[in-house]
């Protein structure tokens, strides 16, 4: 999947509408440079699951956590599921993330959204997806890839769920 957006809006979009193709624990890894819109697109993945809140990027912190939000599932019945937003930009040595328990954080019921992960090389588990925003003109060019047999299903989903 690849695609043109033309704003913070559209960015925002772009991440409800993977967030609403999501089933099961998901691990997505999110690349492109300082002020590509990661932040902005974790956003969006989070107003999928009813989060309507301020979302900052995690930087100084390493994880933001947002704990018992709603899962719609198919058939309708409601399950709560954690989303982990982590920023890895100012991560000074991946053996850190050890040290913070990073493992607790992937699970079956958790979806973990990972800026910058290729700081935590070694520590973190394979992205189901990746990711990837790059400016272009006054938007960005959105390309995501399924990287396991659960991430490709998803992104099969966001196709049909799109063209409806």
């Amino acid at each position: 999947m690849q695609r043109y957006l033309d704003g913070e809006a559209d960015t925002v979009a772009a991440g409800e509408s993977l967030g609403k193709a999501m089933r099961g624990g998901v691990v997505v890894y999110l690349d492109g440079q300082l002020g590509a819109g990661k932040t902005t697109f974790c956003r969006g993945v989070l107003r999928a699951f009813g989060y309507a809140g301020p979302v900052k990027s995690p930087t100084y912190t390493l994880v933001e956590a947002y704990e018992d939000l709603v899962w719609a599932t198919e058939p309708p019945e409601l399950k709560t599921v954690s989303v982990y937003h982590f920023d890895l930009y100012r991560l000074g040595d991946p053996e850190e993330l050890e040290y913070m328990g990073i493992r607790d954080y992937f699970n079956d019921d958790a979806v973990c959204l990972i800026e910058w992960p290729q700081r935590g090389r070694g520590f973190l588990p394979s992205a189901d997806i990746m990711v990837s925003i790059e400016a272009q003109g006054a938007g960005r060019i959105i390309a995501a890839r399924g990287e396991t047999l659960r991430g490709q299903k998803i992104l099969a989903q966001l196709s049909e769920y799109e063209t409806d």
